[in-house]
């Protein structure tokens, strides 16, 4: 096709989660109670480790910080995803392809830096708990979330810069429920060998670097909890770490999931599904998770709901 037949791209159309119009109201209801508990859990979550004077540890910290960027990963996909629910034609801008797009990078990339940060967190605070406050004072936590989020962002601006400086032109369906870098390229028509392997390389080493940091420091810390005599101590120093594992396991089980299912069976349906777990669906579990294995946040809860109550009593 010669280029003066090219038809630009100015906007892209969302297939969604499914096309089937009979779903598209119960899926609206199920995603619309998804997105609210996420948003409900979440700032709960950073309003308690910011206001109570007992959570203000580094452990809280960085909770504070992946409740944070939880809740901006969902917010990045949800509000469109809802309205596409309710509308016939599914269009979203370019520019707003863009901005959808370089929010999800930036959360997901600083969510996967932020779990290897608080294996990290859980690895001094179990082997060197003497030295815990003195390694993770609040210069190094502030420092380990600003690169965190550093990272996160220039990881954001080369990936967007790369995927958007490709043409588009005359297809613009894009076979998924919000725009991400696969089903993007595959509807460019330049050379799309750059951004693959940038993405295929950043992605591999984000996830590899991370899983290492998670797996030597609780390799160290079923070490630590082993040596342990007591019972009563190990089973403290596990409930310590509970919380994070079961959120780690949770998030990259479902990375692992999706990388790597062999080519015979992958299938976009499939990436769809893991993609709102990842998204959607995960961000509304962490709160969950972190309240009911964690007893300091149970108990900051019910001192919140107490003096809520109270001031409501005094008017």
């Amino acid at each position: 096709m010669a280029p003066e037949n090219f038809t630009w791209v100015t906007e892209f159309i969302l297939t969604g989660v499914s096309d089937r119009p009979e779903l598209q109201i119960p899926l609206f209801l199920v995603f619309l109670v998804i997105y609210g508990l996420t948003v409900a859990g979440n700032l709960g979550i950073i309003t308690l480790t910011s206001i109570d004077s007992r959570l203000q540890t580094p452990m809280y910290f960085f909770l504070r910080h992946l409740a944070i960027i939880n809740l901006g990963n969902s917010t990045a996909i949800a509000p469109k995803m809802l309205v596409n629910f309710l509308v016939t034609k599914k269009t979203i801008s370019y520019y707003e392809c863009a901005t959808q797009l370089g929010g999800f990078l930036v959360f997901i990339v600083a969510e996967v830096s932020m779990l290897a940060v608080m294996a990290y967190d859980r690895y001094v605070a179990i082997c060197n708990p003497l030295l815990y406050l003195v390694v993770l004072s609040r210069q190094i936590c502030l420092l380990l979330v600003s690169l965190t989020y550093l990272y996160s962002f220039s990881t954001a601006i080369v990936t967007l810069s790369s995927v958007f400086s490709m043409s588009y032109c005359s297809s613009n369906v894009i076979n998924h429920f919000y725009c991400d870098t696969v089903p993007l390229l595959a509807l460019s028509c330049s050379d799309t060998s750059f951004p693959e392997t940038f993405i295929f390389v950043s992605a591999s080493t984000n996830l590899v670097c991370s899983m290492t940091i998670v797996l030597v420091s609780y390799f160290n810390i079923i070490l630590s909890i082993l040596r342990i005599r007591s019972s009563e101590g190990r089973k403290k120093a596990f409930s310590t770490c509970a919380s994070h594992m079961m959120a780690v396991t949770v998030f990259y089980g479902t990375l692992l999931f999706m990388y790597l299912q062999p080519r015979t069976s992958h299938s976009l349906d499939t990436d769809k599904m893991t993609s709102a777990f990842y998204t959607l669906v995960i961000p509304m579990l962490n709160p969950i998770i972190y309240s009911l294995r964690n007893k300091d946040v149970k108990a900051a809860c019910e001192r919140f709901l107490s003096n809520v109550c109270r001031s409501f009593k005094s008017m």
